[in-house]
């Protein structure tokens, strides 16, 4: 199986050389449950996209710093692109932000939270089974690592809710069977997630923000089993 990575996102120059880029969490993460997927990934930030929907058997989005609302250059062209895969049927994941521009493409609304800064380990509600996945709906809660400011606060026409939680209640999206999309971050490792939380204390969030996110890694997050979600919900034979 072939899965095309939409990288709209890039690790800080801090923390690449021991962490890798997002692109590389994703390969190990399915990795992981997988053994013979390949991978081929797309720099979206410099404006480099497939020419068709049908270049991979499947695609992913990443998370980025950016917003879906900022005015660059490669934004509509993903939007545009994200509408042609849900057009060709072809099974689409997307984290973080990823989450949210396949919301905004597919007619929801993303801002600037004003609950603030989601960080740490999350716990979400789930609210449906995940199409293709015998046994999720036996799955009351996910764990997963977080960190976002922007959430997806209107629905687009076709989406259902998969997971809430109070902060951010649109926290996991299904859309028919091909689309799946998450606001927290299973690629991130604690380590990381930890090292990012204090490169950015002080100049994004503070100090007091900061070691309460730290302090909610106490437990491990659904890692694996959000890998072999994510595994699965691509191999699924679909009409």
């Amino acid at each position: 199986m072939l899965i095309g990575i939409l990288e709209t996102g890039l690790v800080a120059n801090e923390l690449a050389p021991q962490h890798g880029s997002y692109s590389r969490m994703f390969q190990q993460l399915l990795g992981g449950v997988t053994s013979d997927w390949t991978f081929k990934i797309y720099k979206v930030l410099e404006l480099e996209f497939p020419a068709s929907p049908q270049e991979c058997d499947g695609w992913l989005i990443t998370g980025s710093r950016h917003g879906v609302y900022d005015n660059l250059p490669w934004i509509e062209p993903l939007k545009a692109f994200i509408r042609d895969i849900h057009s060709a049927k072809k099974p689409l994941i997307g984290i973080c932000f990823g989450h949210q521009i396949i919301a905004e493409a597919l007619g929801g609304k993303v801002i600037k939270s004003p609950k603030g800064w989601g960080l740490g380990l999350h716990e979400y509600e789930m609210k449906s089974p995940l199409p293709h996945l015998p046994g999720s709906e036996q799955v009351g809660q996910l764990k997963i690592h977080a960190m976002h400011q922007d959430q997806v606060v209107q629905l687009p026409p076709d989406a259902k809710v998969l997971a809430s939680s109070e902060f951010c209640e649109y926290a996991g999206l299904v859309y028919g069977d091909h689309i799946f999309t998450l606001q927290g971050h299973p690629e991130f490792s604690r380590e990381f997630e930890e090292a990012l939380i204090r490169l950015r204390t002080g100049a994004v969030f503070p100090e007091s923000m900061a070691q309460e996110a730290v302090g909610t890694m106490t437990v491990d997050p659904d890692t694996k089993m959000l890998a072999q979600w994510m595994a699965g919900f691509f191999q699924a034979e679909r009409a």
